[in-house]
């Protein structure tokens, strides 16, 4: 459930609800159509428990890790801890760990599966951008995540894309590696029975992203209607999305595509530029002009009732 003081959201709810449902569905044919192939039931097992138990369990670790963040006491950063210590009674919820990423690429992010695992991390390039206003307005976006709990619906329903991509690369590297001689028991060759899974693994990766990247834009949505609420200044969550994508491009490419991966957790994409853009179907985030937009209109809204 989410604080007291966050506005509830029956529809951020419902999609995670009709999202985890349709990926239980999608994640039930994918075994059997992994059994149906002739792949190993120990396999199977093997790859899909495995991945799930390792991403459910290990998804805080890994994300601090391949972003160099590190966990800070209050004693340490006694000024971030501060604003956390401050939105956390406001919205009346547990407050996570605290955590400090060491890059210029402006952003922040929440992730963890439960309670004691939650971490939101800010970046140095972040903190060195944005005032004190804009900075809690940041962090109150992301605390909404954990509020609401999305951080761990999304980090569940991202291990099934996980495993079938794994799988896709394994079975084109096994199919090329085997040739095209059949079985020792006068099966099919286990280069055909190869590709078979990596068809398999491919349309299940492209129904799972499809699905991960719909709820990805609407919870964004969500956190940034949350935050302006609970902080009562809409427009200084505008202020730090405004600075925030309008120095991303001034980034270098190669520190964008190191954290790329990682752009469904985080507050902006970080987009490499003159990238190439397959159209908001395949984004992580709306268009910043639709949470200005949004923004705007919770900033007039406030206004009139104030």
């Amino acid at each position: 459930m989410a604080g007291d003081r966050f506005i509830p959201d029956r529809g951020l709810t419902v999609r995670m609800v009709a999202t985890m449902a349709l990926l239980a569905l999608v994640y039930a044919a994918f075994v059997v159509a992994l059994l149906w192939v002739g792949m190993p039931w120990w396999l199977v097992l093997l790859v899909v428990v495995g991945v799930a138990l390792v991403q459910y369990f290990g998804s805080d670790r890994i994300a601090m890790t391949a972003l160099g963040a590190r966990e800070v006491t209050e004693r340490q950063d006694p000024e971030l801890h501060a604003v956390v210590d401050r939105l956390c009674a406001l919205a009346d919820m547990p407050k996570p760990r605290v955590a400090v990423a060491r890059t210029d690429v402006p952003n922040a992010f929440a992730t963890g599966h439960s309670g004691r695992s939650t971490v939101v991390c800010v970046t140095t390039g972040l903190r060195r951008r944005l005032d004190n206003v804009e900075l809690e307005a940041v962090i109150a976006h992301e605390l909404s995540h954990v509020a609401h709990r999305d951080v761990a619906v999304m980090t569940v329903a991202a291990f099934l894309g996980i495993v079938a991509g794994f799988l896709v690369q394994a079975g084109m590297r096994f199919a090329f590696l085997a040739g095209g001689g059949r079985s020792r028991e006068g099966g099919p060759a286990p280069a055909v029975v190869a590709l078979l899974v990596v068809a398999v693994s491919a349309a299940v990766w492209a129904l799972s992203f499809l699905l991960t990247r719909a709820l990805s834009r609407y919870r964004e949505l969500a956190a940034d209607r949350a935050a302006a609420h609970l902080t009562a200044r809409p427009s200084a969550l505008s202020s730090a999305l405004t600075k925030i994508s309008g120095d991303m491009a001034r980034i270098p490419t190669r520190d964008l595509r190191q954290v790329e991966p990682f752009n469904a957790f985080f507050f902006a994409p970080a987009l490499a530029r003159g990238g190439f853009s397959l159209g908001s179907l395949l984004s992580t985030h709306p268009p910043v002009e639709r949470r200005l937009a949004q923004l705007a209109e919770i900033s007039r809204r406030i206004g009139r009732e104030a």
